[in-house]
């Protein structure tokens, strides 16, 4: 065999390679975010929220939810059931300055990565940024995320699991659910939800 040949044999079998680790990468992307580097903040920030809430905790907080006791608790009961985690990590500070852009742009990197797609950004000279991210996967969303970067706080939210945006957004500011902005995402906004109930009941 001619070495023209064994060179071509060879450039088809890196090709074959190349292309199955990057189908195994893009199956391998996970929701889950790194944000252990952020608890260097945990001693300058003046007040710092750290929820981790794992597959295991889920389970047991689902026994504490009644599909019969509130309309909202059969809604909360039915989102947690299909995560597998909830982190949560916000550092308020008393002073400006106290985190750079690079801290921030270690999360901001991850969600531009491969599966990521942002519904909602907005940016302010005076108020920071606020990104909500989604990775999905056809049509399942996998996983959520949030980045809140204020000049004295630094927020972010990681939701792992499939989630239905709806339901989310209905609990937004209950139980201790914070609000992510989740209009852009559902296409629906709150004015309109405040016209319809106006509409009378049927």
């Amino acid at each position: 065999m001619s070495s023209l040949h064994k060179n071509l044999i060879r450039a088809i079998w890196v090709c074959l390679v190349a292309s199955f680790l990057a189908v195994v990468t893009a199956h391998a992307q996970e929701p889950r975010i790194q944000i252990s580097h952020l608890e260097k903040f945990a001693d300058k920030a003046d007040k710092v929220i750290d929820v981790t809430v794992d597959e295991n905790i889920i389970k047991l907080a689902l026994s504490a939810f009644s599909d019969h006791r509130s309309p909202d608790e059969k809604k909360i009961k039915e989102l947690l059931s299909t995560l597998k985690g909830i982190y949560v990590k916000r550092y308020e500070f008393e002073t400006e300055g106290e985190y750079t852009k690079d801290d921030a742009e270690m999360i901001r990197s991850q969600l531009n990565g491969p599966g990521w797609q942002h519904v909602a950004n907005v940016r302010s000279k005076r108020q920071g940024s606020f990104e909500v991210v989604i990775m999905s996967e056809g049509s399942v969303i996998k996983g959520l995320a949030v980045l809140a970067a204020e000049p004295k706080a630094l927020t972010v939210v990681n939701v792992v699991g499939p989630i239905d945006l709806a339901k989310l957004r209905d609990l937004e500011g209950k139980f201790g659910i914070p609000h992510l902005g989740l209009e852009a995402a559902t296409g629906e906004s709150k004015d309109q939800e405040k016209s319809e109930s106006k509409k009378p009941p049927q």
